[in-house]
């Protein structure tokens, strides 16, 4: 008797582990039935439809585990399209409006971007080091340096590797995540890199800039990168063009005071010069 119940629950037991091995068989499989790019449009839909998702929702939501949602959303933060926050992440609005490809970017006030490249070319004569973002107005300024000049250019941009693949310049590259519409690297490899070198100058671009709240930008991954540029140089040359004053944007990289050289297009307000000259900041117009 007792051996018949004996065997009894042993029956049962082996039924509950296969039962628990076929949950977790039937898990894998709904965790693959749906592909890295569909689990990504679900998750940037519903983002955008809620503003404020959780790890934990997600997870359940997409039936994946919730490493593997961090990562889905830490590449959907290094594109622009939310930032991540304890737990979770929230939609970025206002960057959409800003995630444009860099060549759709180029054309937008291209005159203005060359006027302030040739003015930013001649502030560099005599400096042989440069650390350089990915921004179109940056760009279009390294393409005016002499050819023939010694210079090493630091830089998360790979257009700038494609301009100047024939030059003579130094060109060293930051490595780091490959970001498509920007044509920049960033992540944790990009940061390491920049953090190795020290420069004569910062080439920094923006979005906007604005007396109380400083130099801001609309991706806070581009905005970190180049943070830790201008730390990196001796001087900070800031390239912006008129319609970038008094303006907001989604995070503040620095505050003006960090910066050397204003170069605009044209002559700003009298607060503006007002601010430079108390400042000692050299507005070039």
């Amino acid at each position: 008797m007792l051996s018949k119940e004996k065997n009894l629950a042993n029956t049962k037991e082996a039924g509950i582990l296969l039962d628990r091995d076929a949950l977790s068989i039937e898990g894998e499989e709904r965790e693959e039935s749906m592909s890295s790019k569909e689990r990504l449009m679900v998750i940037r839909q519903n983002i955008q439809n809620m503003k404020k998702v959780s790890v934990a929702e997600l997870s359940r939501q997409c039936a994946v585990t919730e490493e593997t949602i961090r990562r889905d959303l830490d590449k959907l933060e290094l594109e622009g399209v939310v930032t991540r926050i304890h737990g979770g992440a929230i939609w970025n609005a206002d960057v959409q409006k800003e995630n444009v490809h860099f060549y759709k970017r180029l054309t937008k006030h291209l005159k203005e971007k060359q006027n302030i490249a040739r003015k930013t070319a001649a502030l560099l004569e005599g400096r042989n080091t440069i650390i350089a973002d990915s921004s179109t107005t940056v760009v279009e300024a390294l393409k005016l340096i002499p050819d023939n000049r010694d210079v090493t250019i630091v830089t998360n941009s790979t257009e700038v590797f494609r301009e100047f693949q024939q030059s003579s310049f130094n060109i060293i590259s930051t490595g780091g995540e490959f970001n498509k519409k920007s044509l920049s690297l960033q992540g944790q490899l990009a940061k390491t890199n920049i953090a190795k070198y020290n420069v004569s100058i910062a080439l920094i671009s923006c979005k906007s800039l604005n007396i109380e709240k400083g130099v801001l930008d609309s991706n806070e991954s581009e905005a970190e990168i180049k943070k830790l540029m201008l730390e990196q140089a001796e001087e900070v040359a800031l390239l912006a063009d008129y319609s970038k004053f008094d303006q907001t944007a989604f995070v503040c990289l620095t505050d003006l005071k960090s910066v050397n050289y204003i170069i605009t297009d044209r002559r700003p307000g009298d607060t503006w010069i007002r601010y430079c000259e108390e400042n000692g900041i050299q507005l070039i117009y």
